[in-house]
């Protein structure tokens, strides 16, 4: 859709505004907005501020708020938004962090509640200071030593200055952008959906191999174990401890926050490094110079790495070294298993841990007092029960899924780059239609025209 420039421009005498269009107002947020502090009612909901999303219109979810409201005298000290306020995040407020409330509710104390002092869409002021060029002046305007401590505090964010439209304007504006968005919108979900069928036929055809084999019409058996069910007659069932040489966990001194960057320097592998059944070496952290590496715990092709503790979702996840790492060493976190040769394939055993029925298992046994990191004792890997082919099946296996994978990633990564253009392209129009670069006055009364 080619949408046409105002007429005539003018000089906003802000840099990044740029030009504007010669009828829009130059305002400073402090003639529209005024900085409010109201006590709010216990019973009203607590919202969130969002980076990508602005203000939540429900109520945060009971986990969350668990951590966020741990207190019920921290939610009675909370301040109360009306729809229209304008509330920012001063931690993340350089980062985009604020929005427009839709609803009445409560907001963190640490938040800043900017309360309109004449009628106007305060949203559509929100989606300007959003821009990239806008974000980058509010973090001019904050204070602080390192950009984890910049704040935009309100005597700083008030002198920043927007361009408002004529009140008919803003609504065409608004009712045009609700439009455009929504389809942008809809294909982004389309796209979402896409990705969430190709997960699943991943994990499906991943499963299928492993428990199953390739053969559709190889004679099948019983295997005795209610969470398996049935698996091809010639395979035997094993427990992991029997197809294991040797098990062992890292080391986990403290370490840079960075990684390793030249092949002479050592790093020490985070758990994160397994996640999604890929090996990831860049998931690593530098060993500080001053403590001596331990070379026993560097990492050899055919490592199969196990994480020992995470979240409930990605704990036992596996994933195999590809090559020799001489630099990289095992964490604590992890587990490095090292299979007896000829009996199983590293690639195959991965495979297989990955599965919804070796990881309904892993779950069972994971412990801790929290959600957001759970352990897994040896025991829960080696003694997890395996249905295993003969090793030459085995490879068969694990090329089949090597090549379905990778067929199937293909299609998901062109899937995530289409949402992210789509997302681009949501971001760019709302920045254009906001600051008047594009005139959209006209446009729905021209699309209506064109489908009548």
């Amino acid at each position: 859709m080619s949408l046409p420039r105002y007429p005539e421009y003018k000089d906003s005498g802000v840099e990044w505004l740029g030009e504007v269009p010669a009828h829009w107002e130059i305002r400073r947020l402090s003639s529209l907005f005024v900085q409010v502090t109201e006590e709010g009612d216990t019973d009203l909901p607590v919202l969130m501020v969002s980076i990508h999303s602005g203000v939540s219109d429900d109520e945060i979810d009971e986990e969350e708020r668990s951590r966020k409201v741990t207190r019920s005298e921290d939610r009675s000290k909370y301040k109360r938004v009306a729809p229209g306020d304008l509330v920012y995040n001063m931690m993340r407020a350089w980062q985009g962090g604020f929005g427009t409330a839709t609803v009445t509710g409560l907001v963190s104390p640490a938040y800043v509640v900017a309360r309109p002092t004449e009628t106007f869409q305060t949203h559509l002021v929100e989606q300007q200071l959003r821009s990239p060029q806008a974000v980058e002046e509010m973090r001019r305007h904050s204070r602080g030593v390192t950009d984890f401590r910049l704040r935009p505090y309100w005597d700083e964010f008030k002198t920043l200055s927007i361009t408002l439209p004529p009140a008919t304007e803003q609504t065409a504006i608004a009712a045009f952008l609700d439009r455009e968005t929504a389809k942008i919108d809809a294909l982004i979900a389309e796209q979402d959906k896409l990705l969430a069928l190709l997960t699943e036929k991943r994990q499906a055809t991943i499963s299928h191999a492993v428990t199953k084999g390739l053969d559709p019409n190889v004679s099948m058996k019983d295997s005795g174990v209610k969470w398996l069910g049935e698996v091809p007659r010639h395979w035997k069932l094993m427990r992991i401890r029997h197809l294991v040489s040797t098990i062992e966990q890292g080391w986990s001194p403290q370490c840079e926050n960075f990684p390793v960057e030249a092949p002479d320097e050592w790093g020490v592998l985070k758990v994160g490094c397994v996640n999604g059944g890929f090996f990831r070496p860049s998931e690593n952290k530098k060993l500080p110079l001053e403590l001596a590496p331990m070379p026993a715990y560097a990492l050899k092709r055919g490592d199969l790495l196990i994480s020992r503790a995470n979240t409930r979702e990605l704990v036992g996840s596996a994933a195999v070294v590809q090559r020799d790492f001489n630099n990289l060493l095992l964490c604590d976190k992890l587990y490095r298993l090292r299979l007896a040769p000829g009996k199983c394939l590293a690639a195959f055993a991965a495979a297989y841990l990955s599965t919804r029925e070796a990881r309904s298992q892993i779950e069972l046994d994971a412990t801790g007092a929290s959600s957001s990191m759970l352990n897994i004792g040896q025991s829960a890997v080696l003694d997890l029960l395996m249905p295993l082919p003969v090793m030459d099946e085995q490879k068969a296996i694990a090329e089949f899924i090597s090549a379905e994978t990778a067929r199937l990633d293909a299609l998901a990564a062109e899937a995530t780059r289409a949402i992210a253009l789509l997302k681009e392209r949501r971001s760019a129009l709302i920045s254009a239609a906001v600051t008047g670069k594009i005139d959209v006055r006209n446009a729905l009364q021209k699309q209506e025209a064109c489908h009548a």
